[in-house]
C-alpha cells in the first residue's frame, strides 16, 4: 500500500470516525442542550434583572411592572414570572398573554432594587458621612414620593445631581419628578413624602462611626440598605421560561446533511495534503538516486518554511558538503602528483643519466639522491599523519605540559638553524603555564611555525615565542618580522600543500600547516594566523589551561 493510500485512509478513517460519532452525540443530546438552552441564560438574567431593578428604582414600587414584563417577554422571547419571596405572583407573561401560568424551571433569580453604595469622592470622613445620610433621606422621599405618583397613575422622571460643595466628583444624589405636573395631586404626593418620619439624628451617629472603622464602605453601604429597605420596594424572584416550552430541536436529516459535506471536505483535503507532502517527498527521492549515482551537481528547489522545505534544505546541505569533499579529494590527488611529479623526475633523470654513462657517480650526487628521497618520504609521512589526524586515529599521549618549558626547548633546538641565518630567536614567558596536552605532538607543532619562520625571515629579523596564561586559558605565539603575507592568502594558510611564496614553502611538503590545525584542534584548542605584508606574520595557538603543577595523567 503506497504512503498516499495509507495517508488518506487514514485521514478518512479519523474524520468518518469523528464525525459519525458527533453526528450520534448531536441526535442524542440535541433534546435536552435545545431544553436547557431554553431556560435563562446569563445574558438574559442580566437583560431582565436590569430592566426590572431599574424599574423599581424609579417607581419606588412595582405598581405597573406587567408592561416591563411584557416587553421583556418579548424581547427576550422566553416566558417571564416575577413573584414575591413568599411566592405570590406579582407579573407573569403567561397571564399577560391571557394562557395558563406553566410552572418555572431553574433556580430563581433575585431582583433587588435597591442601589449600591455610589464612590465618595469627598476625602473628609464627616463629608463621606453627611453623604451617605444625605443619599438616604434624598431615596426615602424620593421613593415615597415616586410610589405616590406611580399609584396615581402620573408618570415619574428620575435625575441625579451632585452638590456643590462637594467640588468634585459624579452626581449621585437622586431626583424625582412628574413627568406631566398634575398640580394637587403631584402636591400632595409631594406632602405625603415630606411628612414621613426620619430619624436623621441616630443615621448622623451611625455614619459618623463607620467612617471611623476598617471596613468603612462595608459599613456605610449596610447603613443606606437598612434605611432606605424601610421604604424600598421589596425584593422579587425572577424566572425565567418553563417546563413544558418546546425547544427547536434540530432534524436527523440535517445532522446527516452536514455529517456528509463535513466528510467529503475532509476527504478532499485529505487528497490535496497528501499531494502536497508527496510532491517534494518525490522530488526528494528522484534527486538522492541522482546523488546516488554520481551526479552531486543535483540540488533540489525548496519553497515555503515547514518542515518539508527544511528536509530540502537539508538535502541541498549535504549534496553540497559531498560536492565540496568530492572537490577536495580531487584536489588533494592532484597536488600530491603535483607534489611528487618533481623530485621523483630528479630521481629519474639522475638514475638515467647514470645508467647511460652521463654523469660520473660522486659523493655529491649520491647525497643529492638521498636528499630527493628523504623528501619523498617526508611528503608520504605527513600525508599519514594528516590522514591520521583528520580522522581521528592520530595517537596522543597527554599529559600536564607547561608550556613555557616546551617553548624553552623549542628555543634552544632552533637556536643553531636561526643563528646560521641570520636571525634572532627570542622567548618571552613569565608564570608556568600548565596544559593537558601531548607533548611531542605540541612540539611538532611548534617546530614547523619556527621552521617556517625562519625560511620567511630575512637575515637581521627577529623570531619571538610568546607564552601567556589568562582566564582559564593558555596561549603561545610565534611571530616573525619576515616578509608577511597577503590578506587574500590568509585563508589559505592552512590548505594542504598551500605557498604563500617559494622562500616560505622552500624544501617543506606544505602539509606542516594542515597538520597543526588538526593537533591543535583535536587538543581542544584554536590556531590563528594575522600578518601584514612587510611587517611578519603572527601566528597563535589557544589552548585550555590547567594548573602547572597538576599531577600528570597520560590518556
Amino acid at each position: 500500500m503506497s504512503f498516499r493510500l495509507r495517508v488518506v485512509l487514514l485521514i478518512v478513517l479519523l474524520v468518518a470516525t469523528s464525525t459519525g460519532a458527533t453526528a450520534w452525540l448531536t441526535l442524542r443530546q440535541a433534546s435536552r442542550e435545545l431544553s436547557d438552552s431554553v431556560a435563562a441564560s446569563r445574558h438574559d438574567a442580566a437583560v431582565a434583572v436590569d430592566a426590572l431593578s431599574a424599574y423599581g428604582r424609579l417607581h419606588g414600587s412595582w405598581r405597573g411592572v406587567a408592561g416591563t414584563v411584557r416587553d421583556l417577554a418579548d424581547q427576550l422571547h422566553q416566558r417571564i414570572r416575577l413573584e414575591t419571596a413568599g411566592g405570590e405572583p406579582i407579573a407573569d407573561s403567561d397571564l399577560l398573554a391571557g394562557r395558563r401560568a406553566r410552572a418555572v424551571t431553574g433556580a430563581p433569580t433575585t431582583v433587588n432594587p435597591q442601589p449600591a453604595l455610589p464612590p465618595l469622592a469627598a476625602a473628609n470622613p464627616d463629608a463621606r458621612s453627611r453623604t451617605v445620610i444625605t443619599l438616604v433621606d434624598a431615596y426615602r422621599r424620593g421613593w415615597l414620593f415616586a410610589a405616590c405618583l406611580t399609584e396615581s397613575g402620573i408618570g415619574v422622571q428620575q435625575v441625579f445631581y451632585m452638590k456643590v460643595s462637594d467640588g468634585r466628583g459624579q452626581p449621585i444624589f437622586p431626583l424625582f419628578e412628574a413627568i406631566d405636573d398634575q398640580g394637587p395631586a403631584v402636591d400632595a404626593c409631594r406632602q405625603r413624602a415630606d411628612s414621613e418620619p426620619f430619624d436623621s439624628e441616630t443615621v448622623t451617629t451611625r455614619g459618623r462611626a463607620c467612617v471611623q472603622r476598617p471596613d468603612e464602605r462595608t459599613c456605610l453601604q449596610n447603613l443606606l440598605t437598612e434605611q432606605i429597605g424601610q421604604v424600598a420596594p421589596p425584593s422579587l424572584r425572577l424566572y425565567i421560561g418553563a417546563q413544558d416550552e418546546n425547544p427547536h430541536g434540530l432534524s436527523s436529516g440535517s445532522i446527516v446533511t452536514a455529517a456528509s459535506a463535513v466528510m467529503l471536505a475532509a476527504i478532499l483535503s485529505a487528497l490535496l495534503l497528501s499531494r502536497r507532502v508527496l510532491r517534494p517527498i518525490g522530488t526528494l527521492i528522484a534527486a538522492s538516486r541522482r546523488v546516488g549515482a554520481g551526479d552531486l551537481a543535483e540540488r533540489v528547489t525548496v519553497t515555503g518554511h515547514d518542515e518539508l522545505a527544511e528536509l530540502g534544505h537539508a538535502f541541498n546541505r549535504m549534496a553540497q558538503s559531498l560536492a565540496q569533499s568530492e572537490e577536495r579529494q580531487r584536489r588533494l590527488i592532484a597536488d600530491v602528483a603535483h607534489e611528487l611529479r618533481t623530485p621523483l623526475a630528479n630521481l629519474r633523470g639522475y638514475l638515467e643519466a647514470l645508467a647511460d654513462g652521463v654523469i660520473a657517480p660522486s659523493p655529491e650526487l649520491f647525497h643529492s639522491l638521498h636528499d630527493e628521497a628523504l623528501l619523498h618520504q617526508r611528503i608520504v609521512d605527513d600525508l599519514q599523519d594528516l590522514a591520521l589526524a583528520e580522522a581521528g586515529r592520530l595517537a596522543y599521549h597527554r599529559a600536564t605540559v607547561d608550556l613555557c618549558e616546551l617553548a624553552e626547548t623549542c628555543h634552544t633546538a632552533h637556536s643553531v638553524a636561526a643563528e646560521a641565518a641570520g636571525i634572532a630567536l627570542r622567548i618571552d614567558t613569565a608564570e608556568p603555564v600548565g596544559v593537558q596536552a601531548d607533548p611531542d605532538r605540541l612540539r611538532q607543532v611548534l617546530s614547523n611555525l619556527i621552521r617556517n619562520a625562519v625560511a620567511a625571515t630575512p637575515p637581521g629579523g627577529t623570531i619571538t615565542l610568546r607564552v601567556r596564561g589568562t582566564g582559564g586559558r593558555a596561549s603561545i605565539e610565534v611571530g616573525d618580522t619576515g616578509k608577511g603575507i597577503a590578506a587574500p592568502d590568509l585563508p589559505h594558510v592552512f590548505d594542504r600543500f598551500w605557498r604563500a611564496d617559494t622562500a616560505r614553502g622552500r624544501g617543506g611538503s606544505g602539509l606542516g600547516l594542515a597538520i597543526a590545525r588538526q593537533i591543535v584542534t583535536d587538543h581542544g584548542g584554536t590556531i590563528a594566523v594575522t600578518s601584514r605584508l612587510g611587517a611578519g606574520t603572527t601566528f597563535t595557538i589557544d589552548l585550555p589551561a590547567t594548573p602547572a603543577d597538576a599531577e600528570q595523567r597520560p590518556r
